[in-house]
């Protein structure tokens, strides 16, 4: 009677420490908020999230939360009411976004790529944010708070390439594609160009205009996913500045001696490297324009101009279309 007494003593006794034991595996689950069918995919997010994240906050099929490593880091942008804060980027400005309506912005006066950006209220309390897209490509995010006395009111944004030198590019500075480029990447134009004004390779010797002391040259041109690139230089052998007015690409008529504006077609570059203004008495100055990739019919011809302002040495050279489809390919590996 001992023995069974004993035996169901013992019994209960497994039992109540099988229950304990359950109830213990039950508690860390619960303070992990993990199932235990999706521990080990989950880590990475308890590691990033920490033990308040649960299988709950995750969307419907087999989605995760963004992590760390995929966020762009913003600046920290102050503005007042009283004072207007400016921000210099490297090139003009597509896009701006602004958080809420504690915000005004707009662009300078005469100037495309600077931010002005201020507090339309004498002061808020909650954070807010701005968003920029440059011409470049590059993306800019901002966090901005009030105070009454902005430590910084103007700021330059870096280029990230840094004019080409072997330096790191920053995290806030995503590459974005532009409409206007098709499927080719601002980042990859911009070193493209770089790449032909450094290496300054004169592989045409016969296309080119020369009078009143300056000449006008195409220097290469240059082919790379659906874009041409025009390496041209204007030499000015004369005492006087040559002050550009434009520059202009047109496809017109052989035949036609007197062109009018409907037998011209006139094609808009999309960037320029090294677009100048003034060319000095006894100095040269070279430009990469690139535009859109296109060919030129039998019956008509390519001329490009640059035209002097408020003066008469006007000076413009003929391109041909054997010229255009004998452009060298660029080798992408190969960009210095």
């Amino acid at each position: 009677m001992n023995y069974k007494l004993f035996l169901l003593s013992l019994i209960a006794i497994i039992g109540m420490a099988s229950t304990a034991f359950a109830g213990t595996k039950s508690v860390k689950n619960t303070y992990n908020n993990v199932s235990s069918d999706t521990e080990q995919v989950a880590e990475h997010d308890i590691n990033v999230y920490g033990g308040n994240y649960t299988d709950g906050d995750k969307f419907d099929g087999l989605t995760r939360k963004v992590g760390f490593d995929r966020m762009i880091p913003p600046h920290a942008l102050e503005v007042c009411y009283e004072k207007t804060t400016h921000i210099i980027f490297p090139s003009e400005i597509v896009y701006c976004d602004l958080g809420n309506e504690n915000l005004v912005a707009g662009l300078a006066d005469g100037a495309k790529n600077v931010l002005r950006v201020k507090s339309a209220f004498k002061s808020f309390k909650q954070e807010t944010n701005l968003s920029v897209i440059t011409e470049d490509g590059s993306y800019y995010s901002f966090n901005v708070k009030f105070a009454k006395e902005p430590l910084l009111l103007n700021i330059e944004m870096t280029d990230f390439l840094h004019d080409g030198e072997a330096v790191n590019r920053p995290n806030n500075a995503q590459e974005i594609y532009l409409e206007r480029l098709g499927s080719e990447s601002p980042m990859l134009v911009k070193l493209i160009m770089k790449s032909i004004y450094k290496q300054n390779k004169r592989e045409i010797k016969h296309i080119g205009s020369k009078r009143f002391g300056v000449q006008f040259l195409l220097k290469s041109i240059y082919a790379n996913n659906g874009l041409l690139y025009f390496h041209t230089e204007l030499k000015n052998t004369s005492n006087i500045p040559f002050d550009v007015d434009y520059v202009s690409f047109k496809i017109v008529d052989k035949k036609v001696i007197k062109r009018t504006a409907m037998q011209e077609l006139v094609l808009e570059p999309l960037r320029a490297q090294n677009y100048v203004t003034v060319v000095h008495g006894k100095s040269s100055e070279r430009t990469v324009f690139a535009l859109e990739k296109f060919t030129i019919p039998d019956d008509k011809q390519l001329v490009i101009e640059i035209a002097e302002k408020e003066g008469g040495r006007h000076q413009s050279f003929v391109v041909e279309n054997e010229d255009i489809v004998r452009a060298n390919v660029i080798d992408e590996l190969s960009i210095q």
